[in-house]
């Protein structure tokens, strides 16, 4: 077990305040500070949470020298301004999935974090999850066979949440919801993709509302993944082959996994155990990586962090998505290319 570790959380919305909880029951865990934008409302946090510090600002957050590590809980738009901060103050991170509201972003934050030696990880809470293991082990033993398919559904209803409707925060369902179907199709079958084929349905604000997606392996498996943020659904993963199948009870929170046979039985169920809340196990491996010296969790690598982002740019440009701030990006990027043409023939006429 790793020495006694304080964290930092940035943002007091919803599921900072799960986090704030979960904390308080740990061990070797503290949460000594909270950041907002809002002085007030970051007080009033750490008030409903005992937390020793209210930070008057971000900026204020940094200049702490007793913070292990900083956990992230702003909009995905915030993301990359957010952890640019903390990793050019030297400070480790725990962000919130999705991590960023582009690869572009990951990768730059990514390299950042390289360069400056810090260490950074995504909050895609399954991915460290000792029933993950359990699930992995029922699959790999044979019981139903060489799986062959898997559908996952994950349907909330959220779309009154500014969040998930404002373009400007990078909301849609996919990096809310869709992130943890992409994430399940990978934990099961990998990522030896050979297509991707999507239908998506768009909210008046013109962010994505509800989708489904099939992804074809290379070796011939599928993957029908579905969510939405108009509607409640049952949140399984079924994962098919020819002895049987496996259902996973809540793929963004693993419940319980039953194994069926062929006559659509039951003969064999585990329940997860007994735990806080679920977001004990990425802090706690994110505190066992910086106690060893590592830069990245070995449960959701960098690699992987990247390549998730980048199949949703991929979903997003199959659907036309496309955020202001990347509009504004491109438009600049467009100009400074311009720019730098009209230099370069200049240079060229003069030579």
């Amino acid at each position: 077990m790793f020495k006694q570790k304080r964290i930092g959380i940035m943002g007091t919305g919803k599921i900072a305040g799960v986090m704030a909880g979960t904390i308080k029951k740990m061990k070797n865990v503290k949460c000594h500070g909270v950041a907002s934008r809002s002085e007030e409302r970051a007080q009033e946090f750490a008030n409903e949470y005992g937390i020793k510090v209210a930070y008057t600002s971000y900026e204020e957050m940094m200049l702490d020298d007793k913070i292990d590590l900083i956990y992230i809980a702003t909009p995905h738009s915030e993301h990359y301004a957010n952890m640019k901060l903390c990793i050019e103050s030297g400070k480790n991170v725990l962000c919130e999935k999705a991590f960023t509201a582009n690869a572009r972003q990951a990768e730059e934050i990514l390299t950042l974090a390289k360069e400056r030696g810090v260490f950074v990880a995504e909050a895609m809470w399954v991915r460290y999850m000792p029933m993950l293991t359990t699930i992995r082990g029922i699959l790999n033993s044979g019981i139903i066979g060489e799986p062959n398919m898997l559908t996952a559904n994950l349907g909330y209803l959220v779309s009154d949440k500014k969040r998930l409707t404002d373009p400007a925060l990078a909301g849609g369902a996919l990096l809310d919801l869709g992130v943890y179907t992409l994430n399940f199709a990978a934990m099961m079958f990998g990522r030896e993709i050979e297509k991707t084929d999507s239908s998506c349905v768009l909210a008046d604000t013109g962010v994505d509302a509800s989708e489904s997606i099939t992804i074809t392996y290379k070796d011939g498996r599928m993957a029908v993944l579905n969510c939405t943020m108009n509607g409640l659904s049952d949140r399984r993963g079924v994962i098919y082959g020819p002895k049987g199948y496996i259902v996973i009870e809540n793929i963004n929170n693993f419940a319980s996994v039953t194994v069926y046979d062929t006559s659509y039985k039951a003969v064999k169920s585990v329940k997860a155990p007994k735990q806080i809340t679920g977001y004990e196990y990425e802090v706690y491996s994110c505190m066992e990586a910086i106690e060893k010296g590592e830069k990245e969790c070995w449960e959701m690598p960098h690699d992987e962090i990247l390549r998730i982002m980048r199949q949703m740019d991929e979903l997003r440009a199959q659907w036309g998505v496309v955020f202001p701030f990347e509009k504004e990006k491109e438009n600049v990027e467009l100009l400074t290319g311009e720019v730098e043409d009209t230099i370069r023939e200049d240079s060229d006429i003069q030579a």
